[in-house]
């Protein structure tokens, strides 16, 4: 079984780890788009004319049993364009606004992602189908994308950086009362340890990493599976810099090789 899994950058990681956990078996080809990256601050239609055309091209490159949007701006944007340019299956990350509602005692949560994934109708709509009469407070950050690649790359992450980026999610009215926090964005889950640690309020963080690795695994199971490269587990990196550091965080998720492109 080959997946293909693709993000912005590193915040892909955090899904294959639930997949590696799920299928110890699974084989994974990994591509960051580092040179369009941050997806949080490009327009809709940037995003709808680059992304279709990308993942065809390394689709047909790496030949993969499926695809997965380990990308919330990504999935939220271009999910739709993406399935029509492939011919085998994409699964997209959803935001888990479901979950959040349901585990939520105060009826507050929130949904912490990137500026383009809060700001899209895809979330209104989950929202409203899945809110389950919750007040939901919405609240986009680049830095925390930024601060996610730093840490992977070998650099220190200062709390009070992490802090900042947060804090006014606490601030609008009933941030207070806020219980259950949705990680709508990969890279996010990459800092749970620093971002339970600047919160000033005791809170549940979910994310959709999980539920996509199950979904994967059910997608998987229905196909009919092309042979396994004999080549090692790779990431590749469109537009990437070489970095000793972030070369070993992808070996330690798994790939034995990182190549930039």
């Amino acid at each position: 079984m080959h997946v293909l899994v693709f993000d912005s950058g590193v915040g892909g990681l955090s899904v294959v780890a639930e997949m590696r956990k799920l299928m110890s078996d699974i084989y994974i080809t990994y591509v960051a788009d580092d040179a369009f990256r941050p997806y949080g601050e490009k327009t809709e239609t940037q995003l709808k004319e680059r992304l279709p055309g990308l993942l065809k091209i390394m689709a047909l490159a790496v030949n993969p049993d499926v695809v997965v949007i380990a990308c919330n701006t990504a999935s939220t944007t271009a999910l739709a364009e993406i399935r029509a340019a492939l011919d085998i299956p994409v699964i997209g990350v959803v935001p888990a606004v479901k979950p959040a509602a349901q585990m939520s005692k105060t009826k507050t949560i929130a949904v912490l992602g990137t500026p383009g994934t809060v700001k899209r109708k895809y979330v209104d709509k989950l929202i409203a189908d899945f809110g389950n009469g919750c007040q939901v407070v919405l609240h986009g950050s680049i830095g925390l994308v930024d601060l996610a690649e730093r840490k992977l790359s070998g650099q220190d992450i200062n709390i009070d950086d992490i802090h900042v980026e947060i804090k006014p999610m606490f601030l609008v009215e009933q941030g207070e009362k806020i219980d259950v926090v949705v990680l709508a964005c990969t890279h996010f889950p990459l800092l749970m340890k620093q971002l339970k640690e600047a919160a000033p309020q005791q809170v549940r963080w979910i994310d959709s990493g999980a539920a996509i690795a199950r979904r994967t695994a059910s997608v998987l199971n229905k196909q009919t599976l092309n042979k396994v490269p004999d080549y090692p587990q790779t990431a590749l990196l469109i537009g990437g810099q070489e970095n000793v550091t972030r070369v070993k965080v992808f070996a330690k998720f798994g790939f034995a090789k990182t190549v930039i492109l």
